[in-house]
């Protein structure tokens, strides 16, 4: 106990900013790091220099330690940004320090905050050719952007000066973990941008904030109920004998559990205060057991319950607003019973797919979808479960200034526990994730043409001794099946060609898998190991290309393509979040809920960076 308060003591004051540094700083600090890695992504590479060849070309400005400078040009403002780089990453995301913007009339480099960097980022966006190919309502949208970019940060604010001395945040059970992640979405320029929800909604349904609350009941005329279930018993018996109630149900009537916010929008539509007026519909209000959000905000956990629930939102979370649409709907339930049927965790026991295998909603005339949408979602991690299971996000999240990433816990407790280095140990961590995450991925869509949207928030670990023992995929939202294997899973599970939105063809398929698998999954760990200073990234891109090359070999069928692209294309096609909102996209109303996409350098065939690297590794 004495060493453990020790290190802790030691890192804060080593860290010594946790002391300085506000919430707002911190904030200000880290929404600059989300929005300036997507410009630099999507926007502009910027011009790199070492530290060393940047002062040497202009004196005029000392810097502090830095490895590197990255500066990229603000038309609009007819000048030039400078952003000091403490990591380089050649996967992940870059660590910024300070920036400085140059003054032509005086020709010196002058220090700003890394909030007005960002309005002078937009300003520049909006006024170049971005636009070229696309009809945008520029003022809107940058109007837009700012608006989200500014609700981003001062959410990230609130929740930062709520949980920043909370020892909740190092806990490695199921919930907490779920709720601890006060940065948000790594690869997003607005990654808490929650448009919709109200200040005082925050405190009960975000996550962050670790609220509860009872969920709001609606009595329905069995008439206009749609249910479907996978499993021997049906969505209703679940809700039933999950949610009791206190309210007497009326005869011919079934309940229909429903998230506050989302009630609170049903009751306002005019279709649904027609049928409350004819008794058809009745409101029950608030009761039951209490729920807390998941890190989706919009899928609810109770430890004591052998089920999640997943409702449709009226809020703008990123990129869209949150609604479960129909096809998705019976996607879950066609998945539950297609992927049982392949017996693919049979085989891959580390490997398994959390199920969304019921789900209940009211139809009415002409509408694809009524708001009454519930998505029952099996929960594998309740209490007594629900140690050591922590999703990707959450593992692999910038620490707050003076603290340790979750990842880096892990790997400093086994380097010391099994007496071998830090690297040694990242590098046997980083082959167990392989084996029960991205190896039986790749081969489940060889074998059965099923790709997975395996970002991180869909993906949650469980595990044993600090090493991943068990990788579990969530989200019905998350499949593709290839055309090419229609007939092969249609001869498993006839349904599964009922439900068109699922299937792609293989080359939609690979662009959208390396997406997620590497560059938003696996990546994020490189990058999170490298920054952290426990091995070399390049060491791990390496192992990368060696076990794919590996898997070559014996792959027959459409994994052969994907492996063969990974490791010969030039670039890899990544979803591009911040032109996405440039363009004020709702991916998922889209035509095949397509966000826009860029090109990046694909690190798997690049050369490696350069000497700042050797050195941060060599003082590892």
């Amino acid at each position: 106990m004495l060493d453990v308060a020790l290190t802790k003591s030691v890192a804060r004051f080593e860290g010594e900013v946790i002391l300085s540094q506000n919430a707002k700083e911190i904030a200000d600090i880290a929404s600059f790091q989300a929005f300036f890695n997507c410009y630099l992504k999507e926007i502009d590479e910027g011009h790199w220099y070492t530290a060393k060849q940047w002062q040497d070309a202009d004196k005029s400005m000392p810097l502090e330690a830095c490895a590197w400078v990255v500066e990229t040009p603000l038309a609009a403002q007819s000048t030039k940004l400078a952003v000091t780089v403490n990591y380089r990453t050649l996967v992940g995301c870059h660590r910024f320090s300070r920036a400085y913007l140059f003054h032509p009339s005086s020709c010196k480099w002058q220090e700003v905050p890394f909030s007005s960097v960002v309005q002078l980022l937009i300003e520049t966006i909006f006024s170049s050719n971005v636009f070229s190919t696309f009809n945008v309502q520029r003022e809107r949208n940058k109007q837009e952007l700012l608006s989200r970019v500014n609700e981003s940060r001062s959410l990230m604010d609130a929740y930062i000066s709520q949980r920043l001395d909370d020892p909740k945040l190092v806990s490695t059970d199921f919930i907490d973990a779920e709720q601890s992640l006060l940065y948000g979405h790594w690869q997003h320029p607005t990654p808490k941008s929650r448009q919709g929800m109200l200040d005082y909604h925050h405190a009960y349904y975000a996550p962050e904030t670790k609220g509860s609350f009872s969920l709001h009941y609606f009595s329905v005329a069995r008439r206009l109920i749609c249910q479907r279930s996978a499993l021997t018993i049906s969505a209703e018996e679940i809700i039933t004998s999950s949610l009791p109630i206190s309210s007497p149900i009326k005869e011919g009537h079934l309940v229909l559990p429903m998230h506050p916010l989302q009630a609170q929008w049903l009751i306002h539509q005019s279709s649904v205060r027609r049928l409350m007026s004819e008794g058809l519909v009745v409101d029950l209000g608030t009761q039951g057991v209490d729920f807390t959000a998941t890190s989706s905000v919009r899928s609810l956990y109770n430890a004591n319950l052998a089920w999640m629930y997943k409702f449709s939102l009226p809020v703008k979370i990123t990129n869209s607003l949150r609604v479960n649409k129909r096809h998705e709907l019976d996607a879950g339930v066609v998945m539950a019973t297609l992927y049982r049927k392949t017996g693919f965790s049979e085989t891959y026991p580390q490997f398994k797919i959390i199920t969304d295998p019921a789900y209940i909603t009211v139809v009415l005339p002409e509408q694809s979808e009524t708001g009454f949408e519930v998505i029952i979602r099996e929960n594998p991690f309740s209490a007594g479960k629900d140690a050591d299971v922590v999703t990707i996000a959450a593992l692999t999240q910038e620490a707050l200034p003076g603290e340790t990433s979750m990842l880096s816990r892990f790997v400093q407790t086994i380097a010391l526990r099994d007496h071998t280095s830090l690297s040694q140990a990242s590098i046997k961590w980083f082959a167990k994730y392989w084996e029960c995450s991205i190896e039986p991925m790749l081969k489940l869509y060889d074998e059965h043409g099923i790709a997975l949207e395996a970002h991180q928030q869909n993906s949650v670990l469980q595990l044993e001794e600090g090493y991943p023992s068990i990788y579990y995929f969530r989200d019905n939202q998350g499949f593709y099946l290839s055309n090419a294997y229609r007939n092969h899973l249609a001869a498993m599970e006839p349904e599964s060609v009922t439900v068109d939105a699922l299937y792609f063809d293989d080359d939609v398929i690979c662009d959208r898998f390396a997406y997620y698998l590497l560059i938003n999954n696996l990546f994020s760990i490189v990058g999170r190991l490298g920054s952290d200073g426990l091995v070399e990234e390049r060491i791990l891109v390496s192992f990368v290309q060696q076990r794919l090359l590996a898997l070559r070999n014996v792959l027959t069928g459409a994994g052969t393509l994907f492996v063969d692209q990974l490791l010969s294309r030039s670039s890899i096609p990544a979803k591009g979040n911040l032109l996405t909102r440039v363009h004020d996209v709702d991916e998922l109303t889209v035509e095949n809920e397509q966000a826009i996409y860029c090109h990046i350098p694909n690190p798997l065939v690049m050369t490696c960076l350069e000497e700042p690297t050797e050195v941060n590794y060599a003082s590892a």
